[in-house]
């Protein structure tokens, strides 16, 4: 690879705006998505309607802003340094060996074809196979782009920069093409693995802290080991850890009853994850210092036709609900009757009822964003 020319650093060819994108926290997400628009996703997932549905047109509109983002920096890196694409990778491996922002260094893995899985599982976040990736990966770019160009002509493009007051033209080579879809591709991988990761944490807490509120619990903070509870009756906790695993919410309804709850937006698919998520829990509660029993509940996203997994889990002290089938939170409420005698509300007793039960009790926005520390 020749030597770089002093380009433009990538944090001078990527927009403010687009590098805020690139590294989105859940505050960003919700602030995309709205605090009105929040409450009634939740309410829809706790309707039965699946999650993806409501966050798919969101992760389209970044997957699309990020590609476009990527054109802009082609262009721009071009216009100002004709050897821009045959610099790129060693410009990447710079940025990514040296001091640089986690957008830039996002920036710098898609340029090379990889997403931050690939670093870690082909490259082993090894700074030496890195940069033996860096030259092969120019090496193969450029030998498909001979072949390509061998059997169907030149490739090339031209692209016009238009403003109020100028206009000008870009030339962009083949290679330059290549590496912008291998870039666009990574990119892709990158999101959607991102967003379906980012988008089940949030509503993980966001789903089940209007849940076990809409069912008549107190949310607290969680309870150290050694001081008890000053209200030990129908309060609930978001994400503990205890001696075994991590529950995304523990319920106590009185002394010596409690509920384990754990949220997967797990698909059909998925059935041992799910079966294992009850395995791993145990059937006992300590909290401040007392223990006590204490149900399994899992809620997944569907469970496969014909599948035999809610009995098995039943047989193993659990129970499995899937949040595909409409209004879900009735099973809860009877598992919960069931498990440790509690009296379901009227309004949940009736299917036409729950939508309008749930309208009423889930908490509105601020109370919701409360549970995501936002």
């Amino acid at each position: 690879m020749s030597p770089v020319a002093k380009p433009k650093p990538f944090r001078d060819l990527i927009p403010a705006p687009a590098a805020a994108l690139i590294s989105a926290t859940n505050s960003e997400i919700i602030r995309v998505i709205g605090g009105d628009a929040i409450r009634t996703c939740v309410l829809d997932v706790l309707s039965g309607r699946n999650l993806r549905d409501s966050t798919e047109p969101l992760t389209r509109r970044r997957i699309s802003a990020l590609n476009l983002t990527l054109l802009n920096l082609f262009v721009r890196g071009l216009q100002g340094d004709r050897a821009f694409a045959a610099n790129l990778p060693r410009q990447a491996l710079d940025t990514l060996s040296g001091r640089a922002s986690k957008a830039e260094k996002i920036v710098a893995r898609w340029l090379l074809g990889l997403t931050e899985k690939g670093v870690q599982n082909v490259l082993r976040d090894s700074p030496d196979d890195l940069a033996n990736y860096a030259t092969q990966y120019a090496e193969v770019c450029a030998a498909v782009l001979a072949e390509y160009e061998a059997t169907n002509g030149k490739l090339g493009s031209t692209f016009e920069l238009k403003s109020a007051d100028s206009r000008a033209h870009v030339e962009v080579d083949g290679l330059a093409i290549l590496y912008l879809l291998n870039a666009i591709g990574a990119q892709t991988l990158t999101t959607r693995g991102s967003e379906k990761s980012a988008y089940g944490k949030l509503f993980e807490k966001l789903v089940l802290g209007a849940l076990l509120t809409a069912l008549g619990f107190v949310a607290v903070s969680p309870p150290a080991a050694d001081r008890p509870l000053a209200r030990m009756t129908n309060v609930f906790w978001l994400t503990t850890q205890d001696e075994k695993r991590e529950s995304d919410a523990t319920l106590l309804v009185g002394p010596g009853k409690g509920v384990r709850f754990d949220l997967g937006f797990i698909g059909r698919g998925n059935p041992e994850i799910s079966l294992d998520k009850v395995t791993r829990f145990g059937n006992t509660l300590s909290v401040g210092g007392k223990t006590g029993y204490a149900a399994t509940v899992i809620l997944v996203d569907r469970i496969g036709e014909g599948s035999s997994i809610q009995e098995l889990a039943t047989e193993l002290g659990g129970d499995i609900v899937q949040m595909s089938g409409g209004y879900w939170p009735q099973r809860v409420a009877q598992i919960l009757h069931d498990r440790v005698g509690y009296k379901i509300p009227k309004g949940l007793a009736a299917a036409d009822r729950v939508r309008e039960y749930l309208e009423k009790h889930v908490p509105g926005t601020a109370e919701l964003l409360g549970f995501v520390g936002v």
